[in-house]
């Protein structure tokens, strides 16, 4: 008897990515985003006729955006961001508008700024033991955190990820800091 789909899909090791909608196509984010948007969204959503996902009241916003960890700058970009919301100012904002507002939000997202610097910091220093000053992450580093997460994992996959990760430069040369950005963005961890 051939397997399921569903049990052969679960064997390629990564969880489910979700799908991207029309929506979320046409504002050029990923599902994963859109969910965010859309948890976020649901968290001060009221039910409105004609409105799927219901809508958001406009004093609302600025909340839902610090929930997404993109807050507007200022009151002059809030007022700016309410203006696009709700043009008629009836004082709430449809859930496709606020997608729209959230993703110019996510794109112009500034990754060199020092909150990001620090966070990519903190994660290196947790990898290299500690060490925020050590110039690369190593084998025998990926060898403590995977004992530390009970992960049983060969040295073989151990120097693949160091070389995946630093672009086949070489397993003593580790993975340096802004590699290591480099593989946290691309799986999706940093924006």
């Amino acid at each position: 008897m051939p397997a399921k789909r569903r049990a052969a899909a679960a064997t390629d090791g990564g969880a489910p990515k979700a799908r991207q909608s029309r929506l979320a196509k046409e504002n050029n984010i990923t599902g994963e985003e859109e969910g965010e948007i859309k948890e976020a969204f649901s968290l001060f959503s009221e039910p409105m006729d004609g409105e799927k996902e219901g809508v958001i009241p406009i004093g609302d916003v600025r909340r839902a955006m610090i929930a997404l960890g993109i807050p507007p700058k200022d009151k002059t970009e809030l007022a700016e961001f309410t203006s696009i919301l709700d043009p008629e100012d009836e004082g709430f904002a449809t859930y496709p508008s606020f997608v729209a507002i959230c993703a110019l939000k996510l794109h112009a997202r500034e990754h060199t700024s020092e909150a990001h610097l620090a966070e990519v910091d903190e994660a290196f220093s947790l990898f290299t033991g500690g060490q925020p000053t050590a110039p690369a992450i190593t084998v025998t580093h990926l060898r403590r955190v995977a004992a530390v997460l009970k992960e049983e994992i060969t040295d073989d996959l151990l120097r693949d990820m160091i070389l995946e990760a630093n672009g086949g430069a070489g397993v003593n040369q580790g993975v340096k800091k802004d590699e290591f950005d480099s593989v946290m963005r691309r799986a999706g961890v940093w924006r």
